[in-house]
Parts: C-alpha cells; structure tokens; sequence
C-alpha cells in the first residue's frame, strides 16, 4: 500500500495537499470509471463539476490541476500540481511500471558480428542482421532489423516491425523497365525512441535514414528512405513519410498524413489529420487539408 511518503518521493516538491496526507492510501491508479476505494486517479483541468465528481467517486487520492479550486472534502485528498496528466504518468510509472528484464530469446536469429549490449531484451522470432544496439533497448517478437541498423540507448520497439529494409526507389530503363537502385546505406536511430507495431523504417540509398532522440513513431507507420526526423518529434499511426524528406525538431504529424518525397517539414511544425503534404512547411506553422494549406 503505498502513502504520503511515496507520493512525495515521486513528485519531490512539485506539489501541494488539500486534505489530510494520512488519509493517502492506494494501491492502484485507475480511470475515474473504474476507481475503486484504494485507487490513485487524476483529473482533466476544465471539468465543471469536478468536485461533484471527486465527492461521489469511490477513489479517495486525487491528482489535479493548480490553477483549479476545490473545497477541502472529508475523507478525500486532492494533490495539486501543474500538469495533472504528467504528474500521473510519472508517478504511475515510478510505482507500478515494472523495470524491463533482459534477454534474448532462443528463437530470435542474431548474426554473429551484431554488436549487442548485454543489458537488452530481444522477444520470439526476432531476426537482427549486423546491427549495433545500445543499452536498455526492447525489442519485441516477431521484429526484423537488417544489417546496418544502429539502435541507441532506451529504445523500444514493438511488435512485426521491420528497421532496415529496402526502400521503393526504382528508375525506368530505356525499355521502360524498372531498376532498383542499390541501398548502401543504413538507419540510425538515436536514444530514447519509441516504435510501434507493424512499422516499416527503410535503410537509406547512399547515406542513412535516421531518427533522432526522443521521437515517438505509431503503429502502422511508414518512414521511407533516405528521411531524416528531428529531435522529440511525434509521428502518429498510418502516416506515410516519404523518401528524402527532413522534418525538423518538434514537430506533430497526426494520423493517416501523407508527406510527399523531398520535402522539408519545419521546426515546431504540426500536420493535421489525413493532410496531404505537397511542399515546404516553415518552422512553428500548422497545415491541414488536401492538399495541405496553412491553418489559420
């Protein structure tokens, strides 16, 4: 069961009580739905009947927003913070998240020059070519990353993805033919990146395809080759970025987006929904629509 103590342990002083500390006991965290009376919940900022809410719910530990007034409530406790659903995610994470354990599976297929950190997690029926991989990656089952893959240091990557595979670049020959054209390059992928299930992320023609720290890609995610994503970037589910395209630190580019091949995609940028983009966007600017225009 866990207490004051172990909520002032995981938010250090970045909080204040309403309510008596020695009424803090939990140990779950639960949506308001599915509370019950020794659960940890937290509440979105601009709820009207907030406080009808925290009276009539089974939960007695309340995280929510400082810029919100509540009255003192018996037998409730609400501890006030700057952002409710950080101050949650961090304190979840710290109590009920268990450490990763290491270990490759005997199914997965390794190749003897790989060089892999000993503090790793490779699932069922991985299959890792000559790659280098950081400390503290996760790998799931059923992943494929070829050779010339480059993973840093607390990366996750989910299930059925494939890093390193060859992009769709082709030219017409004098018959019209199609050649493919030869992808010596590879993928470098920075620390703390996240890849969802069933994602694609093409090797590069000559240089890399590279994704750097702190980006979050989605299921169902495809990143063509020759790409380049900035910095704490968050690519969400079905987006299609095409080849050579650089997208710079920061930037949101929402479900089912297209992004045409080539192109530069701002800092601090946001793409809306099912966009299709066809051109330039400059940094800290939001484009929506197909084809894609500036929101204003």
């Amino acid at each position: 069961m866990y207490n004051y103590n172990d909520i002032q342990n995981c938010l250090k002083d970045s909080f204040k009580i309403l309510g008596d500390p020695q009424h803090i006991q939990f140990d779950n965290a639960k949506s308001l739905t599915d509370a019950n009376s020794f659960s940890i919940c937290w509440l979105r900022p601009g709820i009207s009947n907030r406080e009808t809410l925290i009276d009539e719910n089974q939960c007695k530990v309340f995280i929510c927003s400082e810029q919100e007034e509540f009255r003192e409530m018996k037998d409730k406790v609400i501890i006030l913070v700057d952002n409710p659903r950080l101050r949650f995610l961090q304190l979840v994470r710290q109590l009920f998240v268990k450490p990763n354990t290491y270990g490759i599976h005997p199914t997965a297929i390794i190749h003897e020059e790989a060089q892999i950190s000993s503090k790793v997690y490779i699932g069922p029926n991985c299959i890792i070519g000559k790659c280098i991989i950081g400390d503290d990656v996760v790998i799931y089952g059923n992943c494929y990353l070829f050779d010339d893959v480059q993973i840093g240091n607390h990366t996750t990557i989910m299930p059925n993805s494939t890093i390193g595979g060859i992009g769709f670049g082709y030219e017409r020959n004098a018959d019209s033919e199609f050649e493919l054209f030869p992808h010596l390059g590879g993928v470098i992928i920075e620390d703390h990146v996240d890849i969802g299930a069933n994602t694609c992320i093409d090797r590069g023609t000559l240089g890399n395809t590279i994704i750097k720290s702190g980006t979050k890609i989605d299921n169902l995610v495809h990143i063509a080759h020759n790409v380049v994503i900035g910095k704490n970037c968050a690519v969400i589910a079905l987006a299609m970025i095409g080849g050579s395209t650089v997208i710079g630190d920061n930037c949101w580019v929402a479900p089912a987006s297209t992004l045409r091949d080539g192109i530069k995609i701002g800092t601090g940028s946001t793409i809306g929904i099912g966009a299709l983009v066809l051109k330039e966007i400059p940094d800290n600017e939001t484009w929506i629509g197909v084809p894609a225009k500036k929101y204003i």
